[in-house]
């Protein structure tokens, strides 16, 4: 998959160099090139130096072929224009911003724009909301064995229900935040683009779990 990052401080070059490492094509924006020094030796991604919320900036970067965004420059207003660009201009589903005004990031979640703070976490925080599959875990019982994780379902699943999600994984569907909101699912509830689904996972299924949901949704014969 392509990702498109704006920013490339140290949780831009992170996310860099973490999503390369995983096997995605990469294009990082800094309106200065020396911020690229961050970036390892190794990096093989694309380097582009303009605003990050320019048209043709994001079109260099790849962004109409992206499958996710991150603006996490450090700029606030920067990052939700950045965000709301791409997501309302270039239909690009998965994109988050780092905001660093706690009342501001409310109003965008609301929004449907999932934000995180610039904590030491901010790195992970991000490659589990872009990535699907990708499990980042709120609560863990190790006597139990089972955890509280948000796990973000591939594309796919949209629009199908959140029980047959659960028949797939073999995890239970805690609750959903859609739009800043919690709520909690019935045997009618359908996932939403933009839903963030937290599962209680046993260990014993942790694995295969993150395996079927990062995966385009199959159906059986």
């Amino acid at each position: 998959m392509h990702i498109v990052i704006m920013g490339c401080g140290r949780t831009g070059s992170s996310l860099a160099e973490e999503f390369e490492a995983r096997g995605h094509s990469v294009a990082i924006i800094d309106r200065t090139g020396d911020a690229f020094r961050r970036l390892p030796s190794s990096f093989q991604g694309q380097k582009i130096t303009g605003i990050g919320f320019d048209r043709e900036t994001l079109v260099s970067a790849g962004v109409e072929d992206a499958y996710a965004f991150a603006a996490v420059s450090d700029g606030d207003n920067s990052n939700i224009l950045a965000a709301r660009v791409v997501r309302e201009t270039y239909g690009v589903e998965n994109v988050v911003a780092r905001i660093s005004d706690s009342g501001r990031a409310d109003v965008y979640r609301r929004l449907g724009i999932p934000t995180v703070a610039p904590v030491p976490w901010t790195t992970s925080q991000i490659v589990s909301r872009l990535l699907p599959g990708v499990t980042d875990a709120e609560f863990v019982d190790p006597a139990a064995g089972v955890s509280l994780r948000r796990m973000a379902p591939h594309q796919s699943w949209v629009g199908h229900s959140l029980t047959s999600v659960e028949e797939a994984s073999g995890c239970r569907v805690a609750y959903v935040v859609r739009f800043g909101e919690a709520t909690l699912p019935d045997v009618e509830s359908l996932l939403q683009t933009g839903d963030e689904v937290y599962f209680i996972v046993p260990d014993a299924v942790a694995k295969d779990a993150e395996r079927v949901l990062s995966r385009p949704r199959t159906v059986k014969a």
